[in-house]
């Protein structure tokens, strides 16, 4: 039983090391052009907010998932620190040295793994994201929790092997960076990011898309 589902949880970490957003970019970005440790140490940031979101959303339950949809205010609070910080991104200049700094000293991967918890922290849809999970896979886990633990060690373990991999072949492009492409890499990223603060703010200001969450809510209950 223990084997099925780790099996079941394998597909699910492989698919959401590909879900298309700001950690998602950051992540490429920061291996490509601090290296594979840099990278990693983002990475681990990112999975530590998440395994925090996990511990709230097997305590909680339905009802802060529903709490969570009449509180837009919290999708609005998170896209505009992204969509700020993506601004930020695209108007600073890194023209100021020579040549790319490829050197990051070793108390610089505690700020990464700072940066890469909040990055993926200040996205409230993140624990929207776990929460469902949490409602729909519970119950066809007995709501055991040694089993459901496996489960999501096994999920999050896949989700970093998975990364791990992404890291490494975005490291191979350093070689091919220079002082210009990494000034453009960081505008396209900050526009990126401006795209996924602004589309996290909308989610919040959109009545269709509340109404929308609170189906599925109901689809989730019956």
């Amino acid at each position: 039983m223990i084997w099925d589902d780790i099996q079941a949880a394998i597909p699910l970490g492989f698919l959401l090391s590909f879900m298309i957003g700001p950690v998602f970019f950051v992540l490429l970005e920061t291996s490509a052009t601090k290296g594979f440790r840099a990278g990693l140490s983002l990475d681990i940031g990112v999975i530590l907010a998440d395994i925090l979101f996990l511990v709230i959303a097997y305590f909680s339950s339905y009802q802060l998932l529903e709490n969570l949809s009449n509180q837009p205010g919290l999708y609005v609070f998170g896209g505009v620190i992204l969509l700020v910080y993506g601004l930020a991104t695209v108007f600073r200049s890194d023209f100021k040295g020579k040549n790319p700094n490829f050197v990051t000293r070793g108390t610089d991967y505690l700020g990464l793994m700072v940066k890469g918890f909040l990055l993926n922290f200040i996205n409230i849809g993140v624990l929207v994201f776990w929460l469902g999970v949490i409602i729909i896979v519970g119950p066809s886990l007995e709501n055991d929790s040694h089993r459901i633990i496996t489960f999501f060690t096994a999920m999050l373990a896949t989700y970093l092997a998975t990364d791990i991999v992404k890291i490494l072949l975005a490291k191979q492009l350093r070689s091919k960076l220079t002082r210009h492409r990494i000034h453009w890499l960081k505008k396209i990223l900050g526009i990126l990011l401006v795209i996924c603060g602004i589309i996290l703010i909308l989610e919040g200001f959109l009545p269709s898309e509340r109404r929308a969450l609170e189906q599925r809510i109901e689809m989730i209950r019956e």
